[in-house]
This record gives C-alpha cells, structure tokens and sequence, in this order.
C-alpha cells in the first residue's frame, strides 16, 4: 500500500516495532492533539511574520522560512524518531513563511486570506467527515491513483523551476487564463484528496501500534499537505480576483 504524500508513504511503515507498554504506542487522539499543537505554533509564528509586508523584510521571512521548512522536512523524513523535536520547528519556520507569503497577497487582493483559511479548514473538515463515514474507501487504486497525480504536479513544478532559472516561464499553468485556472483547480483537488490519505497513515498507524513519537510524524505530514493545500487555494483564488 502507497500514500501519496511522501512523508507519509509506506516506507514510514517499514522496520518500525513497538518497544514497551501501553501507553508508549501511537494513538489517534493523540496525533490529533499533535495536530493541533503544531497548528498553534503555525499560526503564531504566522502572526509573527504577517507584519513584514510593510517593515519590507517579506522576502527574508518567506526565505528563512520556505527554505529553511523544506530542508527540516527532509530531515524528518529520514529520521521520523526526531520528529518530536523536528516537527514543532518545521511547523514555525513555515508559519513564517506563511505569514509573511499571506501578508503579501491580502496586500493584493484584500480579503483573499480569509476566504483561503476558511475554504482549507472547510475541506479539511468536510473530508475528516467523509473518510471517518467512509464514503470514500481507500483503496490500493485510490491510492495509485492520488500517488500519481501528486507526483505529475511535482514533477510540472520542478520543471516550471529550472526553465525560470533560464528565463523560459513554463507556459499557461501560472497563468489567469482558463488552463491556468483549471490546473489549479486540479492541484486543489489531489491536495484535498492527500488528507484523506494522510487520515488514513494516523488510522493505521495506531492500529499496528507505532512507536509514540510516530505521533508527531503522522502530524508532521498531515500539516505538510494542509499547508500545501492552503497555498494552492491562495493562488487559485488570486487568478481568480486577478480576472475581475
């Protein structure tokens, strides 16, 4: 079985065995309540940073951040037993960016970061619904299927980057038109359908009894596709605005 997140793909699974008692195992509320700790910490440090836009030091909080995000998560990635530590700093150096990425698209287009929040938590929920329903079965196509499509657009964005460093932009995809639109709109789609997979991971993780600290990387991953989500939506919504 595959997920399509990579930070929470079966490998996690793998040479991973219990040692102790009861209470050292990974649990579903307590990952929920690992989720909602390093969603307080994204938020304060987001706070932190929203304010940057008009001090102009935007760029350096989305820098340290991005950056800084993307090398904690690799990290934590090859070693989940660090995840306690590594997950906390990972949700607050993307809190800064965050913030300070926010900050400068409500500078843009005001109201367009509450109407983001609001529509990522309204997925979040409204998925958190349908998978403990079971309306949606997760299945090992279901999967394939998210794996591929996650792996597509990563493999569209990586190429997007290296034909900007020679000055070729890749065509329509960042685009305000109806194609540019509608890739993001597919990117919102396959991010939301990611949650339903990394629901999945915590559900049977705690099933096969994971060591505690699989917790916080179970947590760890959700975020990672939740912030993921939330900034595909941001730019949704920005081609949208920018149409008006």
């Amino acid at each position: 079985m595959a997920t399509s997140n990579p930070v929470l793909s079966e490998k996690a699974f793998q040479n991973l065995r219990h040692v102790g008692g009861y209470g050292d195992i990974m649990t579903i509320d307590g990952s929920v309540n690992k989720v909602g700790i390093l969603l307080l910490i994204v938020l304060l440090t987001a706070y932190f940073s929203w304010g940057s836009v008009t001090t102009g030091s935007a760029s350096l909080w989305m820098g340290l951040g991005g950056i800084g995000g993307f090398i904690v998560a690799i990290v934590t990635v090859f070693k989940k037993e660090w995840s306690p530590i590594t997950a906390p700093v990972y949700a607050g150096l993307e809190g800064l960016f965050l913030g300070a990425f926010s900050a400068y698209m409500e500078s843009i287009y005001g109201g367009i970061v509450f109407e983001a929040i609001s529509l990522t938590m309204l997925i979040l929920f409204g998925l958190l619904f349908v998978y403990k329903t079971r309306i949606i079965n997760v299945t090992d196509n279901f999967r394939l299927g998210i794996f591929a499509a996650t792996f597509g657009i990563a493999g569209i964005y990586l190429l997007s980057f290296i034909l900007g460093l020679f000055g070729m932009p890749f065509p329509y995809i960042h685009d305000n038109g109806l194609i540019g639109i509608g890739f993001s709109l597919f990117v919102v789609v396959i991010a939301s359908m990611n949650l339903i997979l990394d629901f999945d991971f915590i559900e049977r993780g705690a099933d096969r009894a994971l060591p505690k600290y699989m917790e916080w990387y179970g947590a760890f991953g959700l975020m990672v596709t939740l912030i993921w989500l939330y900034i595909e939506i941001l730019r949704l919504l920005a081609k949208l605005r920018s149409r008006e």
